[in-house]
């Protein structure tokens, strides 16, 4: 049965949550559609996202999640005002704090208190003022299971980093890693590595945590959420994609409904139907990765010299690194750039056979939840540990191999395309993403694992109200 966001919650039980997600596209959207589910499970949602984002959003929030302001104390610019992150992190902690506490207070008094707190762990502190003011405190994790357990091993000290290029790493439910699959922090390479301690401290202080939530599903990483249960309330609850992808069970939930970039929606589907089934090769890398000028021309020259049509996502800070060469010689009829796309929308189009990908968790989840077979070209942080993830435990892409410079090369990036799109290899990847596909509805669909998981998040959440 379907049901409608805009009737209003039931917010006489006081079951009113307040969701405080890192101030990032790839943060917000699935915390977003998080809210979505909860209210259909009957509870007064309260998005505080920061007045920076507030400016620069290209969406206008409309519908029943009411929508209040925080300050990371950069309104104008953000963490581009701040330059430098570590700065950014601390004055984020120090006004952060201040200004969630004001609005927690005022919220208190505003007839319809708040009874839980949902964060991101990218900022710790909000557990902090959570518990400080008596209210029930949620992680929502934006990455997966595995990759949190690798920073958790940092964190308490069971793995030292940089983890050495000959060293093998387990984590529960995967074969040994080597350094190549670890998170780039971890293993010592890329920018920004003091950013390693940044994002081990989400977990500092999560055993003060009621519940701590993690967008993927039982059966996608069930060996490890086993192993975190044992450590604390761990529960699955997605995949985070807007419903009309997966169950259906949410009426008119179509989009994440956030947008920094303004996708141009009609240009693409307009061009996507013009081609056939399962012939079009989809790359995108995301909101915020900068690919090396040197892995765009390779990229380039792979699209040039297949016989496949492409759709290719190049953010305008971006276009510059596209060869000119490039740009004359390919046809409106051979492929489509773009600086940005409704990606659900492409990756579930008839036309398209094969997602080349950055391998963020969120796309690596909407990959799979719609069944796309994957070519993943991590680029940093958690990337590299997705992309084992397609390749060795879902068998639902391939990832090419980098050479010594970690440059994935044309002839590398060719051989995949090639086999994804016409070789046996693509038709085992091909039936294992269908099958993936029909699993992740199943986790969302009414009693299923996901389901049952908020469920029970929202029993507590009620019974806390009315205490």
């Amino acid at each position: 049965m379907r049901k409608d966001l805009d009737q209003k919650a039931d917010t006489k039980n006081g079951g009113h949550i307040l969701v405080v997600p890192y101030p990032s596209q790839g943060h917000i959207n699935p915390m977003l559609q998080f809210s979505k589910r909860l209210i259909s499970k009957g509870l007064k949602i309260t998005l505080a996202i920061t007045v920076h984002v507030s400016k620069t959003t290209k969406t206008k929030f409309n519908g029943p999640i009411a929508i209040e302001m925080i300050s990371d104390g950069f309104d104008e610019g953000g963490s581009k005002e701040a330059g430098d992150p570590g700065v950014y992190v601390q004055r984020f902690k120090i006004v952060g704090s201040e200004t969630l506490t004001q609005l927690i207070e005022k919220l208190q008094t505003s007839g319809n208190p708040v009874s839980c707190v949902v964060y991101d762990p990218f900022i710790p502190w909000v557990l902090d003022v959570t518990k400080k003011l008596g209210l029930i405190g949620a992680a929502f994790f934006t990455q997966s299971c595995i990759v949190g357990a690798i920073y958790y091993s940092v964190q308490k000290g069971l793995v030292k980093a940089p983890v050495p290029a000959d060293q093998a790493f387990s984590v529960p439910g995967l074969p040994p890693l080597s350094a190549s699959d670890l998170p780039s922090f971890v293993a010592g390479v890329g920018p920004y590595p003091f950013l390693l301690d940044y994002l081990a401290n989400q977990f500092a202080n999560i055993h003060k945590a009621d519940w701590v939530l993690f967008s993927t599903f039982d059966k996608l990483e069930s060996e490890v959420l086993n192993w975190m249960a044992k450590l604390w309330r761990v529960r699955g609850i997605g995949p985070t994609l807007p419903s009309m992808y997966l169950e259906k069970g949410i009426e008119d939930d179509k989009d994440y409904g956030f947008h920094i970039f303004e996708p141009k929606r009609a240009e693409c589907i307009n061009w996507l139907n013009t081609k056939k089934s399962s012939s079009v090769i989809y790359v995108s890398f995301g909101s915020i990765s900068i690919v090396k000028q040197q892995q765009i021309e390779e990229i380039a020259m792979a699209l040039s010299e297949c016989e496949h049509n492409f759709l290719w996502v190049v953010r305008e800070a971006e276009e510059c690194k596209i060869p000119s060469k490039f740009l004359e010689e390919i046809t409106p009829e051979k492929g489509l750039i773009i600086r940005w796309c409704p990606q659900l929308e492409v990756l579930s189009h008839p036309a398209v056979g094969c997602f080349v990908t950055h391998c963020g968790f969120n796309s690596t989840l909407e990959g799979l939840s719609l069944g796309v077979p994957m070519i993943a070209l991590p680029q940093w942080t958690d990337q590299p540990m997705n992309a084992k993830c397609i390749e060795d435990l879902w068998g639902v892409g391939m990832r090419p191999k980098v050479d010594e410079e970690g440059i994935f090369r044309k002839k590398e990036i060719e051989l995949c395309i090639s086999e994804i799109m016409e070789g046996k290899k693509g038709k085992e990847i091909k039936e294992n993403a269908s099958k993936w596909k029909e699993l992740a509805k199943e986790a969302v669909d009414e009693g299923g694992s996901s389901d049952r998981n908020i469920e029970e998040f929202v029993a507590q959440v009620m019974s806390f109200a009315t205490h």
